[in-house]
């Protein structure tokens, strides 16, 4: 398992560090390092994620399908309950018509979790001053010795370097990272799923997930770096605004986000249709009139035969 770990976190040190150092001489005109540097894990956070964004979209979408393929996934589990195997079978069938994945939700934090292990391996080695792929030695030993709200990125709960401001820092990050946890996957459940998925098997794990996750982060958080709990409450705050963005523009029909959306299309619609009306009339201060019509040419009167044989002429009418 270290092997296989190893061979897997070296090219990510290379890339970690390489998008890490760039990040700080984009901010090293800053004079105080520790803020450059802090800035710096901010721009690594928002370089990876957008890396990231086919991803995350593909998972919002296979979560959106798999909420609406609930009722019928209800109906398979009941038509085959006694049959496990069938079960299975009819289920894969379903998912693969629906061109959805159970697990294609825990897709971006599997791909995110390597590279979060990877960059709490590489600040820790910045710690001691011991540089790892482009991050030099004496890069790492700026990093360890930079200082950052009062405390060092480095620093956590269970090594704070003596420094006293930690003990303050750090549990604040753990209650930011813990509570966008939380709110990031309330925001699925509360605004993009429709009552009826929020009855089934897949909501109910969601539920459950929801509540999980943020204590089992939070627990393990006390021994992660500043710099560390930074770049996971940072990836945090950009997955709320992704997802904001993908529901507000792409809710699944029936939710609560799309009783908005259609809310919003038809007031726009209505909008619309005022302009529209409006804009037709010509306008002169502020009342509108209507623009003069075209003078109309006089059609000659068609003469009787008996007017054409005495030579007659049709009489013209006399204005009142």
């Amino acid at each position: 398992m270290g092997a296989l770990f190893h061979a897997i976190a070296l090219p990510l040190y290379w890339v970690i560090s390489g998008i890490l150092v760039l990040w700080h001489k984009i901010f090293a005109f800053l004079p105080s390092e520790g803020w450059a540097w802090a800035l710096a894990i901010v721009g690594l956070t928002v370089t990876i994620r957008a890396l990231l964004i086919p991803v995350m979209v593909k998972q919002i979408k296979s979560m959106r399908n798999m909420q609406l393929i609930q009722p019928q996934m209800k109906a398979v589990q009941e038509k085959y309950k006694h049959d496990r195997e069938r079960m299975s079978q009819e289920m894969m069938k379903l998912y693969k018509d629906n061109g959805t994945n159970p697990f294609a939700s825990c897709l971006p934090i599997l791909i995110q979790m390597p590279i979060f292990f990877s960059l709490f391996a590489l600040l820790r080695h910045a710690v001691q001053g011991h540089g790892n792929g482009f991050l030099s030695d004496s890069a790492a030993a700026s990093f360890g010795q930079s200082h950052w709200l009062g405390t060092l990125l480095g620093a956590s709960l269970t090594n704070t370097h003596g420094y006293h401001s930690t003990q303050i820092i750090a549990p604040v990050l753990v209650v930011l990272m813990t509570l966008t946890q939380f709110l990031t996957s309330r925001q699925i459940l509360t605004k993009n799923m429709p009552p009826a998925a929020m009855t089934g098997q897949y909501a109910q794990q969601q539920k459950i997930m929801m509540y999980v996750l943020p204590v089992v982060f939070s627990v393990g958080s006390f021994g992660f770096p500043i710099g560390l709990m930074l770049y996971w409450t940072v990836s945090n705050l950009w997955t709320m605004g992704q997802q904001y963005v993908v529901i507000k523009a792409s809710p699944t029909p029936g939710s609560p986000a799309a009783i908005a959306k259609e809310k919003r299309d038809r007031e726009k619609a209505a909008q619309k249709g005022a302009v529209a009306t409006t804009s037709s009339a010509v306008f002169n201060g502020e009342e509108a009139v209507e623009a003069p019509r075209a003078a109309q040419r006089a059609q000659p009167k068609r003469q009787t035969k008996a007017q054409r044989q005495s030579g007659t002429k049709t009489p013209k009418k006399k204005d009142d």
